[in-house]
């Protein structure tokens, strides 16, 4: 009962960034550019969640708060859809569906080029996050969404790139994603230790049998 209502809390606050969108739209509280505004705001929010779903397994390990897992696939849901809106106020509203504008652009300029690979390799992550394909792909699942990490760095690259004088908020995002990054290195190479501890005091099989 608990868990349903921090979902339930979680689904109304991951839509608060759009309906403050939708409130700007409708009021003409967008500005000047109000397609940048959206822009940005579904772009920032996209890594938000991102960032977010990468900080689940190590909150839920450090706090020993084990519900966070029941809720990391919502949130991660919301980045992606986040991810789509981003990506179609770039196709519908900046270049308005002309595909030979797009694919000029994802060849020629490197932020789009890098928010492209961000959200194509977010798609195969959503379609497999149900529990029926976690079934279906077994350990392939955990090795298929590792995707998360290239995922996150593509797309705190494309800020990064996309910016042209103050990068203080982008960097910003590629310290948190650093910290992540750092954080799983460690947890590996501790576990890889542990392994390699084990075998030697365990010795070779054959060394075993004959003690």
């Amino acid at each position: 009962m608990k868990l349903r209502l921090t979902k339930l809390l979680i689904f109304l606050a991951a839509l608060i960034p759009l309906e403050r969108l939708l409130w700007k739209f409708f009021h003409d509280a967008l500005g000047a550019n109000p397609i940048e505004v959206i822009t940005h705001s579904t772009g920032d929010w996209t890594l938000i969640l991102i960032l977010t779903t990468l900080s689940i397994t190590p909150l839920r390990k450090l706090t020993k708060q084990y519900w966070l897992i029941g809720v990391r696939r919502m949130i991660g849901l919301f980045a992606f859809f986040y991810g789509c809106l981003h990506f179609t106020t770039y196709l519908w509203l900046d270049k308005f569906f002309d595909v030979h504008e797009i694919i000029k652009d994802v060849y020629k300029r490197p932020f789009i080029t890098a928010g492209f690979t961000a959200f194509v390799l977010m798609i195969p992550l959503a379609l497999t996050s149900t529990k029926g394909w976690i079934r279906r792909l077994g350990k392939n699942w955990q090795r298929l969404h590792r995707l998360i990490y290239v995922t996150a760095i593509a797309g705190v690259v494309h800020y990064i790139w996309l910016v042209k004088a103050d990068i203080r908020e982008p960097l910003r995002y590629a310290f948190v994603l650093s910290v992540l990054l750092i954080y799983r290195i460690v947890v590996w190479l501790s576990a890889k230790r542990r392994k390699t501890a084990t075998v030697a005091v365990s010795g070779p099989p054959s060394e075993v049998i004959q003690g």
